[in-house]
């Protein structure tokens, strides 16, 4: 048997046909940046996360970067950021002109761990940015009641978590701002890059609407040094097609979940945690195992594709050597790294490609 670490077909499929008559609405339009697609989506969406306003962008990264940019955050900031995440999280503080500094995760969960928080506070912090890292909601109130208590913007990375709930409240709707990413692998994907700014702040939704057109606030009037991050027509329409199925799709993957946490019983496997307060989406399926390198090659013989979410840690990558952090001094971070390892997690997986998935790791010896 051959199951991919991931793959598209089963949910396009089945979205085939709605897929394409988005296609064919936007090439009949004529119309490809900044219509009623982008509109309609925008709408939407602000209306599944429960928030005010969305601004459709051109990523994950560039949400995030402009939520900090227009809150004021640059040169001489600090902001707080999980030690452990995709490097995209980190690029948006720097690219902000801000400073990240970088805390350790519950290694259980793997999100931000809110106790290690306050000590890394200094005079120059302005924000947290909590990342609910592979679908599973970071612990908010502990969070937020630290960001009150220090006077602290709470931009959430909410990348891979679209859906996710914490104590029975949507993700995205605890901070001043949120960022998504729809890249194509991400719950709710596009069929290309596309993100997106939440936030409940009517001043700040306009200023990050004006950012990403150029900091214009009419066509050819630019108030701010703005940036060219709009989401197109296209994916827009792509996305109001897929935001439909996205509840029903992740349920899908909690079921999926259910079957992994279940059937692994090999005891060199740590499987995920999951805290009372979360709901996760599953975005991954994040195991560990000491001997992870040998688990990685033993399913791939067996013909299972699997990925590394990070194998390099972010204060260990060569673009970051300027951060004031050696090897080892952040290790749950690097023991995150090298132990950690993604199963096959996709809409689509049958219950005879999960069994089989099971029946090889509780088989590793």
């Amino acid at each position: 048997m051959n199951i991919p670490f991931v793959s598209f077909r089963p949910m396009e499929q089945e979205l085939n046909t709605e897929l394409r008559e988005a296609f064919d609405r936007v090439l009949t339009n004529s119309w490809y940046i900044l219509g009623k697609e982008d509109e309609a989506f925008e709408k939407a969406f602000a209306k599944y996360t429960g928030t005010k306003h969305c601004i459709g962008v051109g990523n994950g990264l560039e949400a995030l970067e402009m939520a900090l940019i227009a809150l004021g955050i640059g040169p001489g900031d600090e902001v707080i950021a999980p030690s452990n995440t995709y490097i995209a999280t980190v690029l948006a503080i720097s690219y902000a002109g801000a400073t990240p500094v970088l805390v350790e995760p519950d290694i259980r969960t793997f999100n931000l761990d809110p106790s290690l928080i306050e000590q890394a506070i200094t005079d120059n912090t302005r924000a947290i940015m909590p990342v609910h890292l592979y679908g599973q909601p970071c612990d908010m109130d502990p969070i937020m009641e630290i960001a009150r208590k220090h006077d602290l913007y709470v931009i959430e990375d909410c990348a891979q978590a679209h859906g996710a709930l914490y104590r029975n409240t949507k993700i995205g709707t605890f901070g001043t701002a949120s960022g998504f990413s729809f890249y194509p692998g991400k719950n709710l994907g596009a069929l290309g890059d596309a993100g997106a700014v939440v936030t409940d702040n009517d001043e700040l939704a306009e200023k990050i609407r004006a950012i990403a057109n150029y900091g214009s606030d009419y066509k050819y009037h630019h108030i701010y040094q703005g940036r060219n991050s709009r989401l197109d027509e296209m994916q827009a329409a792509f996305l109001s097609a897929k935001l439909l199925h996205l509840d029903r799709m992740n349920q899908e993957r909690k079921r999926l979940a259910a079957r992994y946490l279940e059937g692994i019983t090999n005891p060199q496997i740590t499987l995920p945690f999951v805290p009372e307060y979360a709901n996760p989406v599953w975005h991954v399926f994040a195991i560990r195992c000491d001997k992870r390198d040998e688990l990685e090659e033993y399913l791939k013989e067996r013909g299972i594709g699997t990925n590394k979410h990070y194998p390099t840690p972010i204060h260990m990558q060569p673009c970051y050597k300027d951060l004031p952090y050696a090897p080892g001094d952040l290790p749950i971070a690097e023991e995150i790294s090298r132990t950690q390892l993604s199963l096959p997690m996709y809409y689509g997986l049958t219950d005879e490609e999960i069994d089989y998935v099971i029946d090889a790791i509780n088989s590793f010896k």
